[in-house]
């Protein structure tokens, strides 16, 4: 082909391929009339053209005509095999000729060119309950929904199909569980006694019902530490003796509200120019509050003075212990209808205790996979490495103590070394004057 021919033949696909953007936009927009006239212009440039026959094929399908359709979308994926739409449209073909073996080839040959199609996907699980194989179509939703970001905004068809899926996907799991627990409840009574925490989390993550957290230090990750998100109680006996403590506590907090209102800081504080990311909206505000009795190993002795009672709780309890760094422990005043985003801690060396004071309803807190809503006097003692996030969607502020204390993993020689670490990574930063304690 000579370069003028080469040139005619680029003008006339250009030409065609404007002239069927205005064909879609014009059906888009139910201008039926002018779209045809734009088809007719586009077909008498090249009426074999991929677009111009996908879009006779949609016509024909409109019509009823799914045979027809049908053989010119086999010419259109076999001029332009890796264009998924095409495909898409010649399996609905098939689905309406109730052709539903080669419809399923059809979908699999557009997962080859994506595999991680969302409607493909949609389409390939409903094909599959329709032939009448729930489990599989279970998985292939499965997959698809694994597919979508959080926060994608769908069309409204298709956000329809993806409730659908979860709504499938939850059947599947609630009946895979049933058969579970039914052949479980054979077990001897020895081999069922125990907690069953940790299987009950493998078996949701089986079943798609949980996933189950990793921790994402922000600073210092401990390797070969659990992964639990809330702990069991019996690795805690003094969590009773605290809790026992509770109306004192309350009664110290109370007087804070009362009389000491300017004690109370906004928890969240970046400088100014800090990348504050889910920050944003707490960043300097008391909606989130805080009274510190000690702040990375500061102590607040007025703050201490008001709250005898309170200081003598936390020193029964194993609270974390480097200089300059750590304890901390404060009452945590949440306002009402606060959320405090998901978020990740700065290290699994530690723990997090949650002592709550003041619940109204509707306040809830989730860590990883599980939420629960505070008790007053029910303390728990969580990774918050684990993303976790708070809400209270009450009218009044929600109230607790927090503090931290040491993972009871680490043995006594891991904690002198973390101590040791630390201190010597935050005067190497602070040597220049970057403070390492905004940071850990």
């Amino acid at each position: 082909m000579n370069v003028e021919a080469t040139d005619a033949a680029r003008s006339a696909e250009q030409r065609v391929a404007a002239l069927m953007a205005n064909v879609e936009r014009l059906v888009a927009e139910r201008r039926d009339a002018e779209a045809q006239r734009l088809l007719r212009d586009a077909e008498a440039i090249l009426p074999n053209h991929p677009l111009v026959l996908h879009e006779r094929a949609r016509q024909l399908l409109m019509q009823g005509d799914a045979l027809g359709a049908r053989a010119l979308l086999e010419r259109v994926v076999v001029a332009e095999p890796r264009h998924v739409p095409y495909w898409l449209n010649l399996a609905a073909a098939e689905r309406a000729l109730g052709r539903r073996e080669e419809e399923l080839k059809t979908l699999e040959r557009a997962l080859a060119v994506d595999p991680t199609h969302l409607v493909v996907l949609l389409q390939k699980a409903a094909l599959l309950d329709l032939m009448g194989k729930p489990r599989s179509a279970a998985a292939v939703y499965t997959h698809a929904l694994h597919t979508l970001a959080p926060g994608t905004r769908l069309p409204p068809a298709v956000e329809a199909h993806v409730r659908y899926a979860e709504k499938r996907v939850r059947e599947h799991a609630a009946a895979l569980a049933e058969q579970i627990e039914s052949r479980l409840r054979t077990l001897p009574r020895e081999a069922a006694s125990g907690s069953r925490a940790r299987f009950d989390r493998c078996l949701d993550r089986v079943l798609g019902r949980r996933r189950i957290y990793a921790p994402e230090p922000t600073f210092m990750l401990f390797p070969y530490l659990r992964n639990y998100e809330f702990f069991e109680r019996e690795q805690f006996p003094w969590l009773e003796a605290l809790e026992a403590a509770t109306d004192s506590i309350r009664d110290e907090l109370l007087g804070v509200l009362s009389t000491d209102q300017s004690g109370i800081e906004p928890y969240i504080a970046f400088h100014e120019g800090a990348p504050l990311r889910q920050w944003k909206e707490l960043n300097h505000s008391r909606r989130w509050g805080a009274y510190f009795l000690w702040n990375q190993g500061r102590p607040d002795e007025a703050h201490m003075a008001r709250c005898p009672r309170t200081v003598a709780a936390l020193a029964a309890t194993p609270q974390v212990d480097i200089p300059a760094r750590a304890p901390t422990a404060f009452f945590s005043i949440l306002d009402a209808h606060t959320t405090i985003p998901p978020h990740t801690g700065i290290t699994n060396t530690r723990l997090t205790v949650h002592l709550p004071l003041i619940v109204p309803e509707n306040c809830r807190f989730r860590v990883g996979g599980e939420t629960r809503e505070w008790r007053v006097g029910t303390a728990w003692v969580f990774d918050d490495t684990i993303e976790h996030e708070a809400w209270n969607d009450s009218d009044v502020p929600r109230a607790i103590l927090i503090f931290d204390v040491w993972n009871p993993e680490l043995t006594a020689l891991e904690r002198d070394l973390v101590r040791g670490a630390i201190d010597v990574l935050a005067q190497y930063y602070e040597s220049e004057g970057n403070v390492l304690g905004t940071v850990i």
